[in-house]
């Protein structure tokens, strides 16, 4: 293996910060979480911790087909949640780092073990999900931990892309954990769901991650999904989930050790999972982290706009401001139905009263006005033609309600009645755990008229505007997730893209840095990088690869920097803004702009 980030052996890199490392045996009082089951599984290199046998080259083939796909295996959708996290995220090619001449010519296939396991919150209804992977190169003289929630609501293998690579590389040991979201469900017109290992069977049989109550009288097709009708919220918990994933793992990890040892923990994450590092980094009492890399955190500084608060303003608005074609024509993914819907939004908006006049430019103006900036709003055909706005929206308002799939809000549910069996056999691998996909549909019983999402998406944003109950419920909810943006005295890094058009920067990282200075944090910096956004998967769509750069290269090299920062080596270093070439030429460190920068 050639890794064009030079690794240092960790024995080098943490010899010089091991004060507040976290000690196996550092904490006697009890946790606020319990351990429901595991179990333990050996891979060899033919099953590797990273691609699970694949390697480059299947990554970056088509997601390869079970035996059975009505009865895959647990290897089996091991295999396919691995392949699938790396596509969702990662650009699998020279271009995005990966293969001849990139940062990483190959992904190496390290042998270990997985610990799978269930824990559950103190005042959880629901488990969530741990997996630990040991690798048979574990650094044992400086042990080392990397705990790294998944990305959106992923599963627990939504991580692997960006906590894999560098970790293995070194040695270290690695927490993944779904936070209390991925993508455990339930179909309670069968009354199956997921088990341990992710295979579907009959929900009464053994420990599982979600198993809803409702199960006699529903409807065909009829679907829990675990983010969205858990009853648990949690996102409000984000933090917490993340420390005990972390907790879990040092016992574990200290079981493995000649002796006792001091455990260096670097929490990282990407969207959603970079959020939870940093609301775990603010609640660490016990000093059990020692660096954070938060890369585009779905984050809410004090004062700042939530994302419920712009997804359903840009849900409404967006798309009519997409009905400037001469405009939309220029932005990536951009067309000419892109444009005709948006003029179509534009005239349900103006007759709902809830726009001036039916004109382009007073949408856009609103979005502007709400804190997008114009690098965010380049992207918008793509959140629009996908749908995003909506599908975030109506799973986080049911998630903030605390509502079953029986009674979401505003009229949504989700339906699976059209799915095979092996679309459902795969969901727990496959499916983003949020909206539609794979079979699952997404049904608005307000749909009526020209535009038939609009009535949905109107009583969505009334639940961030109005105030009866339900909206003051809902407000209440999300105010649970705010971030503190109070630090403790270790490296945090963050890194985010300036055109990411579902995360803004001018929104999450921007405001939560200068928020965290002013409350005193100094060992913080802050890169952004143009050209980038929120998923490094959009570049394979012909004609956006060309004006885009990947994010998750920089996501590695961020980790790498942080731990050379914790070495002593170097010092963290101030905020820097990065401006990489666009085209097929593989991705160097010095095509990054990172040559003479940071310390690899």
């Amino acid at each position: 293996m050639r890794i064009l980030f030079s690794v240092l052996p960790m024995s080098v890199l943490l010899a010089g910060c091991l004060a507040g490392a976290q000690s196996v045996d550092a904490d006697d009082r009890a946790p606020d979480w319990e351990v429901l089951a595991q179990t333990e599984s050996t891979f060899g290199e033919d099953q590797d911790l990273l691609t699970a046998g694949l390697g480059l080259s299947g990554l970056q083939a088509a997601a390869p087909s079970p035996k059975n796909p009505e009865a895959p295996t647990g290897e089996e959708l091991r295999r396919l949640a691995i392949h699938n996290a790396w596509n969702a995220l990662a650009l699998s090619g020279p271009a995005g780092g990966l293969g001849e001449g990139g940062l990483y010519e190959q992904l190496p296939a390290v042998a270990g073990g997985e610990i799978s396991a269930l824990l559950r919150l103190a005042g959880a209804r629901h488990p969530f999900r741990v997996l630990v992977q040991i690798p048979d190169n574990l650094e044992t003289t400086t042990p080392c931990l990397f705990v790294a929630p998944s990305s959106g609501s992923r599963g627990v293998y939504g991580a692997v892309p960006l906590a894999g690579p560098p970790a293995l590389a070194h040695g270290c040991a690695i927490a993944y954990t779904d936070k209390g979201a991925g993508t455990d469900h339930h179909e309670l017109d069968r009354d199956r769901s997921p088990d341990l290992a992710g295979v579907r069977r009959p929900a009464g049989e053994g420990p599982r991650a979600f198993r809803h109550s409702a199960t006699e009288g529903v409807a065909a097709g009829a679907l829990a999904m675990k983010h969205a009708h858990s009853g648990d919220h949690p996102e409000a918990d984000w933090g917490r989930h993340v420390l005990a994933a972390a907790g879990f793992a040092v016992e574990k990890l200290g079981a493995r050790l000649p002796e006792p040892s001091k455990i260096r923990v670097v929490a990282v994450g990407l969207s959603n999972g970079a959020a939870a590092a940093l609301r775990a980094a603010e609640i660490d009492r016990e000093s059990r982290l020692d660096a954070v890399v938060a890369v585009m955190p779905n984050i809410t500084p004090p004062g700042q706009p939530p994302l419920y608060d712009y997804a359903t303003l840009a849900a409404l608005f967006q798309p009519c401001a997409l009905g400037d074609a001469e405009r939309t024509l220029q932005k990536p993914l951009g067309n000419p139905v892109v444009a005709a819907m948006g003029q179509q939004r534009c005239a349900g908006l103006a007759a709902a009263g809830l726009l001036e006049a039916a004109e382009p430019e007073r949408a856009r103006q609103r979005l502007l006005d709400a804190g997008f900036d114009e690098p965010a709003l380049s992207l918008g055909a793509g959140n629009v033609a996908l749908d995003l706005w909506r599908a975030v929206a109506s799973s986080y308002a049911s998630a903030y309600l605390r509502r079953g799939p029986e009674n979401m809000p505003c009229g949504y549910a989700l339906s699976a009645a059209e799915a095979s069996e092996a679309q459902r056999s795969a969901w727990w691998a496959t499916h983003s755990g949020v909206g539609p996909g794979a079979g699952i549909e997404l049904i608005d019983d307000l749909a009526e008229g020209a535009d038939s999402a609009l009535p949905g998406l109107v009583c969505l944003r009334a639940l961030w505007t109005q105030d009866h109950a339900e909206a003051v419920a809902l407000r209440a909810a999300v105010e649970q997730t705010r971030a503190s943006a109070r630090l403790p005295d270790i490296p945090v890094l963050l890194i985010h893209g300036r055109e990411d058009g579902l995360i803004p920067a001018a929104m999450s990282s921007r405001p939560y840095v200068q928020a965290a200075r002013s409350l005193g944090a100094s060992r913080l910096a802050y890169w952004e990088v143009e050209r980038a956004q929120h998923f490094d998967a959009f570049l394979n769509v012909p004609g956006v690869g060309t004006r885009l750069v990947p994010i998750l290269p920089y996501g590695w090299a961020g980790i790498e920097h942080v731990l050379t920062v914790l070495s002593g080596a170097v010092e963290l270093g101030g905020d820097q803004r990065f401006r990489p070439p666009v085209d097929a030429a593989a991705l160097t460190p010095e095509r990054m702009g990172l040559s003479g920068r940071v310390t690899h």
